[in-house]
Protein backbone atom coordinates (compact mmCIF):
# COMPACT_ATOMS: atom_id res chain seq x y z
CA UNK A 1 0.00 0.00 0.00
CA UNK A 2 2.84 2.38 0.84
CA UNK A 3 4.36 1.94 -2.62
CA UNK A 4 1.12 2.88 -4.39
CA UNK A 5 0.63 5.79 -1.96
CA UNK A 6 4.05 7.28 -2.75
CA UNK A 7 3.73 6.72 -6.50
CA UNK A 8 0.33 8.36 -6.85
CA UNK A 9 1.17 11.05 -4.28
CA UNK A 10 4.16 12.12 -6.32
CA UNK A 11 2.42 11.90 -9.69
CA UNK A 12 -0.59 13.87 -8.45
CA UNK A 13 1.58 16.45 -6.72
CA UNK A 14 3.39 17.09 -10.00
CA UNK A 15 0.05 17.72 -11.70
CA UNK A 16 -1.00 20.00 -8.81
CA UNK A 17 2.25 21.97 -9.13
CA UNK A 18 1.79 22.34 -12.89
CA UNK A 19 -1.78 23.59 -12.47
CA UNK A 20 -0.71 25.94 -9.65
CA UNK A 21 2.16 27.40 -11.68
CA UNK A 22 -0.07 27.98 -14.71
CA UNK A 23 -2.88 29.58 -12.68
CA UNK A 24 -0.35 31.69 -10.79
CA UNK A 25 1.15 32.94 -14.04
CA UNK A 26 -2.29 33.78 -15.46
CA UNK A 27 -3.13 35.72 -12.30
CA UNK A 28 0.14 37.67 -12.33
CA UNK A 29 -0.16 38.50 -16.01
CA UNK A 30 -3.76 39.65 -15.67
CA UNK A 31 -5.13 36.95 -17.97
CA UNK A 32 -7.56 35.25 -15.64
CA UNK A 33 -10.01 34.69 -18.51
CA UNK A 34 -7.89 31.73 -19.57
CA UNK A 35 -8.47 29.84 -16.32
CA UNK A 36 -11.40 27.95 -17.82
CA UNK A 37 -9.08 26.51 -20.45
CA UNK A 38 -6.95 25.17 -17.60
CA UNK A 39 -9.95 23.68 -15.78
CA UNK A 40 -11.30 22.10 -18.98
CA UNK A 41 -7.87 20.67 -19.82
CA UNK A 42 -7.59 19.24 -16.31
CA UNK A 43 -11.07 17.68 -16.46
CA UNK A 44 -10.50 16.20 -19.92
CA UNK A 45 -7.09 14.84 -18.88
CA UNK A 46 -8.53 13.15 -15.79
CA UNK A 47 -11.41 11.66 -17.82
CA UNK A 48 -9.01 10.33 -20.48
CA UNK A 49 -6.75 8.86 -17.76
CA UNK A 50 -9.71 7.04 -16.17
CA UNK A 51 -10.70 5.69 -19.59
CA UNK A 52 -7.13 4.53 -20.13
CA UNK A 53 -7.18 2.77 -16.74
CA UNK A 54 -10.40 0.94 -17.65
CA UNK A 55 -8.99 -0.18 -21.01
CA UNK A 56 -5.77 -1.32 -19.36
CA UNK A 57 -7.73 -3.28 -16.74
CA UNK A 58 -9.78 -5.00 -19.45
CA UNK A 59 -6.63 -5.95 -21.35
CA UNK A 60 -4.92 -7.20 -18.20
CA UNK A 61 -7.89 -9.41 -17.34
CA UNK A 62 -7.90 -11.00 -20.77
CA UNK A 63 -4.66 -12.97 -20.39
CA UNK A 64 -3.96 -16.26 -18.66
CA UNK A 65 -1.09 -18.73 -18.36
CA UNK A 66 2.07 -17.87 -20.26
CA UNK A 67 0.46 -14.83 -21.93
CA UNK A 68 -0.35 -13.42 -18.49
CA UNK A 69 3.26 -13.89 -17.34
CA UNK A 70 4.54 -12.14 -20.46
CA UNK A 71 2.05 -9.28 -20.05
CA UNK A 72 2.95 -8.79 -16.38
CA UNK A 73 6.68 -8.96 -17.12
CA UNK A 74 6.43 -6.39 -19.91
CA UNK A 75 4.24 -4.13 -17.74
CA UNK A 76 6.79 -4.24 -14.91
CA UNK A 77 9.66 -3.42 -17.26
CA UNK A 78 7.62 -0.63 -18.91
CA UNK A 79 6.86 0.79 -15.45
CA UNK A 80 10.56 0.69 -14.58
CA UNK A 81 11.47 2.48 -17.83
CA UNK A 82 8.89 5.21 -17.24
CA UNK A 83 10.02 5.65 -13.64
CA UNK A 84 13.62 5.91 -14.85
CA UNK A 85 12.79 8.61 -17.40
CA UNK A 86 10.91 10.50 -14.68
CA UNK A 87 13.87 10.22 -12.27
CA UNK A 88 16.43 11.31 -14.86
CA UNK A 89 14.18 14.20 -15.96
CA UNK A 90 13.94 15.41 -12.36
CA UNK A 91 17.72 15.06 -11.89
CA UNK A 92 18.61 17.07 -14.97
CA UNK A 93 15.80 19.59 -14.96
CA UNK A 94 16.34 23.13 -13.70
CA UNK A 95 14.27 26.30 -13.86
CA UNK A 96 11.15 24.17 -14.36
CA UNK A 97 8.76 26.92 -13.33
CA UNK A 98 10.16 29.43 -15.80
CA UNK A 99 10.12 26.92 -18.64
CA UNK A 100 6.49 26.05 -17.96
CA UNK A 101 5.59 29.73 -17.82
CA UNK A 102 7.26 30.24 -21.21
CA UNK A 103 5.13 27.43 -22.62
CA UNK A 104 2.01 29.05 -21.21
CA UNK A 105 3.02 32.42 -22.64
CA UNK A 106 3.59 30.85 -26.06
CA UNK A 107 0.20 29.15 -25.97
CA UNK A 108 -1.56 32.38 -25.03
CA UNK A 109 0.19 34.49 -27.66
CA UNK A 110 -0.16 31.73 -30.25
CA UNK A 111 -3.15 29.44 -30.49
CA UNK A 112 -4.78 30.98 -27.42
CA UNK A 113 -7.29 28.90 -25.49
CA UNK A 114 -6.96 25.71 -27.53
CA UNK A 115 -3.19 25.66 -27.06
CA UNK A 116 -3.44 26.18 -23.29
CA UNK A 117 -6.13 23.50 -23.09
CA UNK A 118 -3.92 21.00 -24.92
CA UNK A 119 -0.90 21.84 -22.77
CA UNK A 120 -2.82 21.03 -19.59
CA UNK A 121 -4.66 18.07 -21.13
CA UNK A 122 -1.52 16.28 -22.26
CA UNK A 123 0.35 17.10 -19.05
CA UNK A 124 -2.43 15.51 -16.98
CA UNK A 125 -2.92 12.61 -19.41
CA UNK A 126 0.80 11.79 -19.36
CA UNK A 127 0.87 11.66 -15.57
CA UNK A 128 -2.39 9.68 -15.52
CA UNK A 129 -1.24 6.99 -17.95
CA UNK A 130 2.11 6.73 -16.16
CA UNK A 131 0.24 6.27 -12.87
CA UNK A 132 -1.89 3.48 -14.38
CA UNK A 133 1.21 1.62 -15.56
CA UNK A 134 3.11 2.24 -12.31
CA UNK A 135 0.24 1.03 -10.12
CA UNK A 136 -0.41 -2.02 -12.31
CA UNK A 137 3.26 -2.94 -12.27
CA UNK A 138 3.41 -2.46 -8.49
CA UNK A 139 0.31 -4.62 -8.08
CA UNK A 140 1.84 -7.40 -10.19
CA UNK A 141 5.09 -7.20 -8.21
CA UNK A 142 3.53 -7.23 -4.74
CA UNK A 143 0.51 -9.40 -5.51
CA UNK A 144 -1.73 -6.93 -3.70
CA UNK A 145 -4.52 -4.57 -4.68
CA UNK A 146 -3.14 -1.07 -4.07
CA UNK A 147 -6.28 1.02 -4.63
CA UNK A 148 -6.51 2.21 -1.02
CA UNK A 149 -2.94 3.44 -0.97
CA UNK A 150 -3.43 5.10 -4.37
CA UNK A 151 -6.59 6.88 -3.20
CA UNK A 152 -4.84 8.12 -0.07
CA UNK A 153 -1.86 9.34 -2.12
CA UNK A 154 -4.18 11.16 -4.51
CA UNK A 155 -6.06 12.90 -1.69
CA UNK A 156 -2.88 13.84 0.19
CA UNK A 157 -1.27 15.34 -2.92
CA UNK A 158 -4.34 17.42 -3.76
CA UNK A 159 -4.45 18.83 -0.22
CA UNK A 160 -0.69 19.51 -0.14
CA UNK A 161 -0.76 21.18 -3.57
CA UNK A 162 -3.65 23.41 -2.51
CA UNK A 163 -1.93 24.42 0.74
CA UNK A 164 1.36 25.13 -1.03
CA UNK A 165 -0.23 27.59 -3.43
CA UNK A 166 -2.41 29.14 -0.75
CA UNK A 167 0.77 29.93 1.15
CA UNK A 168 -0.19 27.86 4.19
CA UNK A 169 2.86 25.59 3.87
CA UNK A 170 6.50 26.16 3.11
CA UNK A 171 7.98 22.88 1.86
CA UNK A 172 11.43 22.42 0.37
CA UNK A 173 10.33 20.68 -2.84
CA UNK A 174 13.92 20.05 -3.93
CA UNK A 175 14.54 17.95 -0.79
CA UNK A 176 11.15 16.28 -1.17
CA UNK A 177 11.84 15.21 -4.73
CA UNK A 178 15.37 14.09 -3.81
CA UNK A 179 13.97 11.71 -1.17
CA UNK A 180 11.22 10.41 -3.45
CA UNK A 181 13.78 9.95 -6.25
CA UNK A 182 15.67 7.50 -4.02
CA UNK A 183 12.47 5.60 -3.24
CA UNK A 184 11.46 5.53 -6.91
CA UNK A 185 14.90 4.19 -7.90
CA UNK A 186 14.41 1.31 -5.45
CA UNK A 187 10.84 0.77 -6.72
CA UNK A 188 12.05 0.68 -10.31
CA UNK A 189 14.88 -1.74 -9.49
CA UNK A 190 12.31 -4.06 -7.93
CA UNK A 191 10.14 -3.78 -11.06
CA UNK A 192 13.11 -4.66 -13.28
CA UNK A 193 13.86 -7.75 -11.19
CA UNK A 194 10.16 -8.68 -11.08
CA UNK A 195 9.79 -8.24 -14.83
CA UNK A 196 12.81 -10.45 -15.46
CA UNK A 197 11.37 -13.08 -13.09
CA UNK A 198 8.02 -13.13 -14.94
CA UNK A 199 9.69 -13.40 -18.33
CA UNK A 200 11.82 -16.24 -16.98
CA UNK A 201 8.64 -17.98 -15.85
CA UNK A 202 7.31 -17.54 -19.39
CA UNK A 203 10.50 -19.03 -20.85
CA UNK A 204 11.57 -15.85 -22.63
CA UNK A 205 14.72 -15.29 -20.52
CA UNK A 206 17.05 -18.13 -19.48
CA UNK A 207 17.16 -19.00 -15.79
CA UNK A 208 20.88 -19.99 -15.58
CA UNK A 209 20.83 -20.40 -11.76
CA UNK A 210 17.31 -20.85 -10.40
CA UNK A 211 17.93 -19.77 -6.78
CA UNK A 212 21.19 -18.23 -5.60
CA UNK A 213 19.68 -18.27 -2.11
CA UNK A 214 16.39 -19.47 -0.66
CA UNK A 215 15.10 -18.29 2.71
CA UNK A 216 11.43 -18.98 2.05
CA UNK A 217 9.73 -21.70 4.14
CA UNK A 218 10.52 -25.23 2.88
CA UNK A 219 10.49 -28.82 4.04
CA UNK A 220 13.15 -27.86 6.58
CA UNK A 221 10.74 -25.48 8.23
CA UNK A 222 10.65 -21.74 8.59
CA UNK A 223 14.27 -20.82 9.37
CA UNK A 224 13.88 -17.11 8.64
CA UNK A 225 10.46 -16.08 10.01
CA UNK A 226 11.07 -12.35 9.60
CA UNK A 227 12.91 -12.28 6.28
CA UNK A 228 11.04 -14.62 3.96
CA UNK A 229 8.52 -13.13 1.53
CA UNK A 230 5.58 -13.46 3.92
CA UNK A 231 7.53 -12.53 7.05
CA UNK A 232 7.20 -9.19 8.82
CA UNK A 233 10.24 -7.56 7.19
CA UNK A 234 10.18 -9.55 3.97
CA UNK A 235 6.54 -8.77 3.17
CA UNK A 236 7.14 -5.03 3.62
CA UNK A 237 10.25 -5.18 1.43
CA UNK A 238 8.36 -7.20 -1.20
CA UNK A 239 5.50 -4.70 -1.32
CA UNK A 240 7.84 -1.72 -1.51
CA UNK A 241 10.89 -2.84 -3.45
CA UNK A 242 10.04 -6.13 -5.17
CA UNK A 243 11.98 -8.24 -2.66
CA UNK A 244 12.26 -11.96 -3.45
CA UNK A 245 13.18 -14.59 -0.87
CA UNK A 246 14.55 -17.00 -3.48
CA UNK A 247 15.77 -14.99 -6.50
CA UNK A 248 17.57 -16.32 -9.56
CA UNK A 249 20.98 -15.17 -10.75
CA UNK A 250 19.73 -13.09 -13.70
CA UNK A 251 17.11 -11.47 -11.46
CA UNK A 252 19.73 -10.32 -8.94
CA UNK A 253 22.11 -9.14 -11.67
CA UNK A 254 19.29 -7.12 -13.27
CA UNK A 255 18.45 -5.51 -9.91
CA UNK A 256 22.05 -4.58 -9.10
CA UNK A 257 22.85 -3.52 -12.67
CA UNK A 258 19.87 -1.16 -12.72
CA UNK A 259 20.76 0.37 -9.34
CA UNK A 260 24.39 0.94 -10.35
CA UNK A 261 23.44 2.49 -13.71
CA UNK A 262 20.79 4.89 -12.37
CA UNK A 263 22.80 5.93 -9.32
CA UNK A 264 25.77 6.65 -11.62
CA UNK A 265 23.55 8.90 -13.79
CA UNK A 266 22.26 10.62 -10.64
CA UNK A 267 25.75 11.26 -9.25
CA UNK A 268 27.00 12.52 -12.61
CA UNK A 269 23.99 14.82 -12.84
CA UNK A 270 24.63 16.23 -9.36
CA UNK A 271 28.36 16.71 -10.02
CA UNK A 272 27.55 18.44 -13.32
CA UNK A 273 25.21 20.87 -11.52
CA UNK A 274 27.88 21.56 -8.88
CA UNK A 275 30.43 22.26 -11.60
CA UNK A 276 28.10 24.66 -13.40
CA UNK A 277 27.37 26.51 -10.14
CA UNK A 278 31.10 26.77 -9.41
CA UNK A 279 31.84 28.07 -12.91
CA UNK A 280 29.04 30.59 -12.52
CA UNK A 281 30.57 31.90 -9.30
CA UNK A 282 34.01 32.14 -10.95
CA UNK A 283 32.55 34.03 -13.91
CA UNK A 284 30.79 36.47 -11.60
CA UNK A 285 34.00 37.09 -9.63
CA UNK A 286 35.92 37.70 -12.87
CA UNK A 287 33.23 40.09 -14.05
CA UNK A 288 33.48 42.09 -10.81
CA UNK A 289 37.27 42.12 -11.10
Amino acid sequence: MLQSFIILFRETLEVALIIGIVLGYLARSGQRDYRWSVYLGLSAGVAASVLGAVVFKILAGGFSGRAEEIFEGITMLAGAILLTTLIIWMIRKSAQTRELERKVENRITGTRRAGLFLLIFFSVLREGIESVIFLSAASFASGENNLLGAAMGLAAAVVLGFLLFRGALRVNLRSFFAVTNILLILFAAGLVAGGVHELQEAGMIPIVVEHIWDINPSVRGDLYPLLHENGLIGSIAKGLFGYNGNPGLIEVLAYLGYLIAVLAVWLLGRSGKSGRRANGRVDRRQAHA
